[in-house]
């Protein structure tokens, strides 16, 4: 592209002025918002300011308004809470105030406004924009600002950025902040597990969460609770004796604590408060459990964001920037939504009314509709954990057995998978088989059946207990056969990384030779380099994203202080780019070099003279991800080499190989979570397909069909035949041929200030939406 080219849609925003603030309570990831609003605002030619002190700083002005350049924003994206802090401010829910607040804006040119809060929030900003016209003609006539000045900023627009640790706004996938208040409540929960388990102790955990239970609901799938309180969906009358016994049935099962979390909202059906405190006595009364509480509070909006949170609002920061870009005086108000893996743009106030919906429903005892306005997310989550919690051993034994076993490299999250996989089973009244290290103990007979409680615990647990490898089923194809045979396994869940793909595939393709292997087959996709074709996450790599994203903050951190210096960081992943792109994002990286996007010499040379650049000003250090098989001959001593040489005299170099720490760790909330829901529906949808193919007292499996990988695709949970995707594989560097988060390495350039097209950049659409749509599209 020729250089007035790109300079002409880099200057796309000239003549605008874009202010930023952060309004209400703080979220983790407000940080990342505001660096990604700035530098998007700057990338694109337009000025920018930084409003202190949220709403209060709108309306006094003065300092708190300041204009931001590039470096404003350096550094702040692993900090938690927001640098350019939020505040109550009465003054601006008054007509007088929303005046002052106009007077400093038209001051500063400013007629674009990016607000980060929540709903309380966002409705005044639409307050404001909808009074604009009129608070512009009362500073006229009190000769405050021209006529003239006026007629420049007639127009005020507004987009919105939702942050909120409680997810608890209709319209958005997550709100900001929410997985980082996950994190801390799942790290929480885990130290209380270790001195729950010495002392027999019960332990009742209150978390956030005044209007919605979300937090408690996420947390307490993540935690295997036994009991667990929302606001939405209160206990039916009777619940104390119910919940006694199922925490009696727990310990005489041998578990040696109990968990109990409710949100801080928590009521009965008439709408009686339920405090920790309560359940407490009531625990002690009933079974004389030593039981403790543990109030949770602000600790959960504390802390360093999370990788999701930070690529969520850099992702959202740009986008809001690109809404205000292409605002006509006919563009309502938006907020910038998650939707699956994509940002969309929804009306701001229908978004609130839906919200005010769940309230509503929830004030006028609807309860079941109130799950179903928070979203199919919610309702999902809230069913499986029923089923998982409150279900109890089929009392008839179906004529069904599944086997269950893990192949390929350890990854966080196979455990949670294995747990909920085993427990539904049960439930549906099927024999379950555990399998020791994948297809290969399967094929030497590492083959035992296993109960209710044999998987208790295994929710936090990193890696793989039952173990596994990377054999595939070619290599001792007899053996498996004999076993299939011999065990009478009819269903096979095997979890794990590209190597369980293609195992189940091979198992398949065998099919016209082996009887035996006409039976169902299902892979749940884990792995941290997520790379099986049918998912957009695979299990297990959110945790490798963050364990990398840690690493680097650490690494970035020693260089404080000390002279320039760029990192050269490794990260694993094979040919599959995805940890390196996104833990760069996470960590605000200056490159991050993939296979799937290729470079040259050029390119680096590019890319060290940009980094010299960058060095010669106040910034003290660069940050240069790698990932591992990105380039045959260009390595990371190589890329060590080149940029020690170039940037002689400006920064040195040191290199860091992050290796297997990427595998290794306690789950996040997120692959917790979602292992628990793969391992439930997978099991559902063998048991159905078992049903379907069942005749004459045996099962035959034979069409495409009955062997499927279980994915998240965009916002739904797809089950795609090993034989299609089989079409769309590139077996050779173990990938999908299709990679939805290449669009997301456009961010990573953009953020890091590479002279990149505007129109490379795709847009979110604006969508309208109805209370319908909301809640029943919202999540997964």
């Amino acid at each position: 592209m020729a250089a007035a080219e790109l300079e002409r849609l880099r200057m796309a925003g000239a003549g605008m002025a874009i202010a930023v603030l952060t309004s209400g309570g703080d979220a983790q990831g407000m940080n990342a918002a505001v660096r990604a609003v700035t530098r998007m605002g700057i990338y694109v030619g337009a000025k920018v300011f930084l409003i202190y002190e949220g709403y209060e700083g709108l309306v006094e002005g003065g300092d708190n308004i300041k204009q931001a350049n590039w470096l404003s924003v350096s550094n702040i994206i692993q900090l938690g809470g927001t640098v350019i802090g939020s505040a109550r401010c009465k003054a601006f829910t008054t007509r007088a105030g929303r005046l002052r607040a106009a007077r400093n804006l038209v001051e500063h040119g400013i007629t674009n406004l990016c607000v980060i809060g929540g709903d309380g929030s966002l409705t005044g900003a639409d307050i404001f924009r909808s009074e604009w016209a009129g608070l512009l003609d009362e500073l006229v006539r009190e000769g405050q600002i021209s006529e003239e000045v006026a007629r420049k900023n007639c127009r005020l627009n507004i987009v919105g950025l939702v942050g909120s640790i409680d997810n608890d706004f209709c319209g958005t996938d997550m709100t900001i902040g929410t997985d980082s208040a996950l994190h801390r409540i799942m790290e929480v929960v885990d130290a209380i597990t270790t001195t729950a388990q010495s002392h027999q102790r019960t332990f009742v955990l209150e978390v956030m969460g005044r209007h919605c239970g979300y937090l408690a609901l996420v947390s307490g799938l993540a935690s295997g609770a036994d009991w667990l309180f929302i606001p939405e969906s209160p206990p039916e009358d009777g619940w104390e004796d119910l919940m006694c016994e199922r925490l009696g049935e727990t310990r005489s099962r041998g578990s040696r604590l109990n968990i109990i979390i409710i949100a801080e909202g928590a009521i009965d059906r008439s709408g009686k408060p339920i405090t920790s405190n309560y359940v407490k006595d009531l625990v002690v009364q009933r079974l004389g459990f030593d039981t403790r509480v543990t109030v949770l509070g602000h600790v959960q909006r504390g802390g360093t964001p999370s990788a999701f949170d930070r690529v969520l609002s850099s992702k959202m920061g740009m986008e809001a920037v690109m809404a205000l870009l292409e605002a006509t005086p006919d563009t309502p108000a938006c907020v910038v939504s998650l939707s699956g893996n994509q940002s969309v743009r929804l009306p701001l106030m229908e978004c609130v009314q839906v919200t005010k919906d769940v309230q509503k429903a929830m004030d006028e005892k609807r309860f079941e509709e109130a799950i179903q306005l928070r979203g199919r997310s919610f309702e999902n989550n809230w069913n499986i954990y029923k089923l998982l919690a409150h279900q109890k051993p089929a009392q008839e034994k179906s004529p069904f057995s599944m086997a269950i076993l893990n192949v390929g490299a350890p990854a966080a999250g196979m455990n949670a998978a294995v747990r909920s996989a085993v427990r539904i089973g049960i439930c549906q009244g099927h024999t379950i088989y555990v399998v020791s290290d994948g297809f290969e103990g399967l094929a030497k007979g590492q083959v035992r059946e296993v109960g209710w409680h044999d998987v208790a615990g295994w929710l936090g647990r990193g890696g793989s207990m039952l173990g596994t490898k990377r054999t595939l089923p070619k290599t001792c194809m007899e053996k498996i056969v004999e076993n299939v045979r011999k065990f009478n396994i009819q269903g096979l869940l095997v979890i794990g990384g590209f190597e369980a793909y293609e195992g189940v595939l091979q198992l398949v393709e065998a099919r016209g030779q082996y009887e035996e292997l006409c039976i169902v087959m299902c892979v749940i996709p884990a792995t941290i380099s997520n790379n099986v074709p049918g998912t957009d996450f695979s299990l297990g790599s959110d945790t490798a994203v963050n364990a990398a994203m840690e690493s680097c903050d650490r690494i970035k951190q020693s260089a404080s202080g000390t002279k320039r210096r760029v990192f050269i960081v490794e990260t694993m992943g094979g040919y599959c780019g995805y940890l390196s792109t996104v833990t760069g994002i996470a960590v605000g990286a200056d490159a991050a070099y993939v296979y799937e996007d290729p470079f040259t010499i050029h390119d680096l040379k590019a890319n060290v003279e940009h980094l010299t650049d960058k060095m010669k000003t106040d910034i003290q250090r660069g940050l240069v991800l790698r990932n591992e098989k990105c380039h045959e001959h260009y390595t990371t001593e190589f890329l060590y080499n080149l940029y020690s040489s170039e940037g002689k005299g400006i920064f040195d170099c040191r290199i860091n190989v992050l290796g297997h720490l990427q595998q290794g760790g306690a789950p996040t909330p997120f692959d917790r979570n979602y292992g628990t829901k793969l391992g439930v529906k997978a099991v559902l949808w063998m048991s159905e397909k078992l049903q379907q193919v069942y005749s004459k007292g045996r099962v035959f499996a034979n069409s495409g069909d009955t062997a499927c990988v279980i994915g998240l695709r965009k916002k739904v949970v797809a089950f795609s035949p090993v034989t299609e995707l089989k079409k769309v594989t590139d077996f050779e560097h173990r990938l999908p041929q299709e990679q939805w988060w290449l669009n997301l390495r456009l961010m990573l350039k953009m953020l890091a200030n590479y002279q990149i097209s505007l129109t490379e950049y795709i847009s979110g659409q604006m969508e309208h939406v109805t209370r319908r749509t909301l809640s029943i599209e919202k999540g997964f």
